[in-house]
């Protein structure tokens, strides 16, 4: 069997699946980690629920791995070591990540652990994607660059379109859109990744549940100098108590779409106009766009979004076809795992 372990600020969510057959045996997502219980206490309730001897291989998510890490990677001290310095570009993230590599380490020292990275499939753009026009240093010095996020998602999404349309994975052209209380949009160019919307961290691109998406970071140092701002509670603003919630005081938004004040058609024009515009400019960069792909929680259930978003191109006549999948990225972290235990036989 192989475990995949998703590890958040506040939940943990694993899969068991067959090593074979990759079907799920087991699944849970544990909730409310730090107000009723600890990272530990969910480990431990994870390991009392499944048969432990079983377990060949277990597969950890970890959001940062900027540019030294393109796929599921074997965990070692080296690992350990780059994913806890990469903590000061995923600080909400990482040391989570690490915490619960940590911790099923120790519980589970007899098998492989391996490390698949959100990023990594996002590093096959080019350097005309991923950089910013920012002096070279900032890059070469400080590591200043677009990353990418949901990189699992993204490719998982590539994968099932490729079977869906029967387009062999290096012909296939794609816009796969991510769309949940963290959303991104990715321009998929012969399987891989090409552009996408998040960048050095997850807090650019779309609006989304919390997070403000792209702005002009001029606005910063102008709340800092005029208003006495710290740099810290910007910080928590634009990735808090922005986005959604910013504007109408909600994030989630089904609860959003049964409004219908002023605040909350203004939050949703925003969320679709942000989406279309992306859409828009990955089309002018790809040559063809095979399938649009909405997924996520808001893209895989929300009608309104999606007819939003598609109207002003079904308008224009530029409607691909359409397509809305259930994202899996624990099974796609699974089938990265056992690729990687294969190759290393």
């Amino acid at each position: 069997m192989i475990l995949v372990i998703n590890a958040g600020s506040s939940s943990l969510k694993y899969k068991l699946f067959d090593y074979k057959s990759l079907d799920v045996i087991a699944s849970k997502n544990i909730q409310n980690i730090d107000k009723n219980f600890t990272h530990q206490d969910a480990i431990d309730e994870v390991l009392n629920s499944i048969e432990s001897s079983k377990i060949k291989t277990v597969v950890h998510r970890v959001v940062h791995g900027a540019s030294l890490y393109y796929k599921a990677t074997l965990i070692d001290e080296d690992v350990i070591k780059n994913i806890k310095e990469l903590s000061a570009l995923a600080p909400l993230h990482n040391p989570v990540n690490l915490k619960a590599i940590e911790f099923f380490t120790k519980s589970l020292p007899n098998v492989e652990h391996i490390a698949v990275f959100d990023t990594a499939f996002h590093q096959s753009m080019q350097k005309e994607s991923y950089l910013y026009a920012t002096p070279k240093s900032f890059y070469e010095k400080y590591k200043v660059r677009r990353y990418g996020f949901h990189g699992s998602s993204h490719k998982y999404l590539t994968y099932k379109s490729s079977q869906i349309l029967n387009i062999p994975l290096s012909e296939i052209n794609l816009i796969t859109l991510h769309l949940g209380a963290g959303a991104s949009v990715c321009a998929i160019e012969k399987g891989l990744s090409v552009d996408t919307s998040m960048g050095f961290t997850p807090l650019e691109g779309l609006v989304m549940g919390t997070r403000s998406g792209t702005i002009d970071v001029a606005i910063l140092p102008y709340l800092i100098k005029n208003y006495d701002f710290t740099i810290d509670e910007l910080d928590t603003i634009l990735n808090k108590q922005s986005g959604l919630k910013g504007i109408c005081n909600e994030s989630d938004m089904q609860k959003i779409l049964s409004r219908e004040d002023e605040d909350a058609l203004l939050a949703v024009e925003m969320f679709v106009r942000g989406i279309k515009k992306t859409i828009g400019s990955y089309m002018a960069v790809l040559d063809r766009v095979d399938a649009i792909v909405f997924s996520g929680g808001i893209g895989e259930n929300s009608k309104i979004i999606k007819d939003k978003v598609l109207n002003s191109l079904e308008n224009n006549l530029l409607l691909p076809k359409v397509l809305t999948i259930k994202t899996d990225e624990e099974w796609q972290m699974a089938y990265e795992g056992v690729g990687l235990v294969e190759e290393r036989l």
